[in-house]
């Protein structure tokens, strides 16, 4: 990998364009699939990549014998010997999809129509093995985000859609949800969410991103169930929402990021930042006064090195400093906040100018797979770029303070112009 004249890094790709892909590995049975890679494609526009990695020596990033691989990006190792095609008979678009966590061998997609479909590769039908009907009971509108959380022993597919609702599901049983939520914010205005991310370990609590712009927190169960606070600071429809991933000695896991239609990708916390005024008032008996910063629900950083929609955003699996995104001029930007926050580290166009929709890491965090427009999966192989070195999470959170000091420095110079 050589370096730009812009201190950003350019990098190979192969390429595929089959619709609604997923490969089954070498030595793989339909009844016995392991399955790597998944691509759902609607209308010719990739909506959703979900990807999966049983096993550490399964690389999600590989190639039917019929698609020639470019020598200079992906090694021959990663081969298949067969591709299955899902079909969706009378549905609507597929809007979202995952693998059942815990289930390897179910797919789980969410329609525009609001109807949830599940299908099973052990089935010699390709088509759904359940749906959920179309009922004001479940989702009724467009199903932007499904999720499968929980463990081994309890676990439920999680879906949200633009209509305001969270449904709680049970994969044995598609046909009515076992709990629903109407998301609404301060007990009247209706959520209408293109997006959800859960954070690392967390089954309760989650963010969403909404169709104004406005993300969210939310929970669950408890007395706080429901939607919890506002964070503003977007211009546009939230396109893409994900949750620091990266497991290592210092918990990140408070921190996320959001793409949106106003060109940006925006960093956020879920933590209260509290500071501490210099001055110290003497009163009876004396006490150091603190107060909440007033900018907790605003970003901590803004990334505004677009020229067009933001459509998804993703952090690395492994990596704490480094997430990936992409837009509608067909540029995929990989972000290493510990080398810089003004420019993205690497960057790479697809060729054509195709606008690239959605974004996913593979579970090792060496490839990363795009979708384009025109229907066509890209996948790259980040190399050194996606490796962490011991002390990124201590320059990370270096880099954390550091963010926190200019918001800061920056909120008392606006305040200072508006009081004058």
């Amino acid at each position: 990998m050589k370096n730009g004249d812009d201190k950003r890094q350019k990098w190979p790709a192969s390429s595929f364009g089959s619709v609604g892909l997923f490969f089954l590995p070498r030595s793989s049975s339909l009844a016995q699939t392991r399955v790597a890679f998944l691509a759902f494609i609607t209308l010719m526009l990739i909506s959703c990549l979900t990807l999966f990695e049983k096993f550490p020596n399964q690389h999600p990033c590989s190639f039917p014998p019929s698609l020639p691989a470019n020598p200079n990006s992906i090694p021959d190792t990663h081969t298949f010997e067969g591709v299955c095609t899902l079909k969706v008979p009378q549905l609507s678009s597929v809007m979202s999809v995952c693998f059942a966590r815990f289930h390897p061998n179910l797919v789980v997609g969410g329609t525009y129509s609001g109807q949830i479909v599940l299908w099973d590769n052990r089935s010699h039908r390709r088509t759904p093995v359940q749906r959920t009907p179309l009922s004001a009971a479940a989702h009724t509108h467009p199903v932007y985000c499904v999720n499968v959380v929980g463990t081994q022993n309890a676990h439920n597919l999680i879906t949200v859609s633009t209509d305001g609702k969270m449904c709680s599901w049970s994969l044995d049983m598609l046909s009515t949800p076992q709990e629903s939520m109407e998301l609404v914010y301060n007990k009247s205005k209706p959520v209408a969410v293109t997006g959800m991310a859960f954070p690392t370990g967390d089954v309760n609590n989650f963010v969403v991103g909404s169709e104004e712009g406005t993300v969210y927190t939310a929970c669950r169960h408890g007395s706080k169930a429901g939607i919890g606070e506002v964070f503003e600071g977007h211009q546009g429809p939230v396109t893409g929402i994900n949750c620091h991933m990266a497991v290592g000695p210092i918990d990140f896991s408070h921190l996320f990021v959001t793409s949106s239609f106003d060109w940006t990708v925006k960093l956020w916390t879920t933590k209260v930042i509290e500071t501490v005024k210099d001055v110290v008032v003497v009163e009876e008996p004396l006490k150091e006064k603190r107060r909440k910063s007033k900018s907790h629900n605003k970003p901590l950083y803004s990334f505004e090195d677009n020229a067009d929609y933001v459509y998804d955003v993703m952090w690395s699996p492994v990596h704490p400093a480094l997430f990936a995104c992409v837009d509608g001029m067909g540029r995929l930007d990989l972000w290493n906040l510990n080398n810089d926050t003004e420019v993205p580290t690497a960057s790479v166009a697809i060729e054509g100018a195709s606008a690239l929709n959605r974004v996913r890491w593979a579970q090792a965090g060496k490839e990363v797979a795009v979708g384009d427009s025109e229907g066509r999966i890209w996948v790259y192989d980040v190399g050194e770029l996606a490796v962490p070195h011991n002390d990124e999470w201590t320059r990370f959170a270096r880099t954390l303070v550091e963010i926190r000091a200019n918001r800061a420095d920056s909120e008392e110079e606006g305040t200072v112009e508006l009081s004058a």
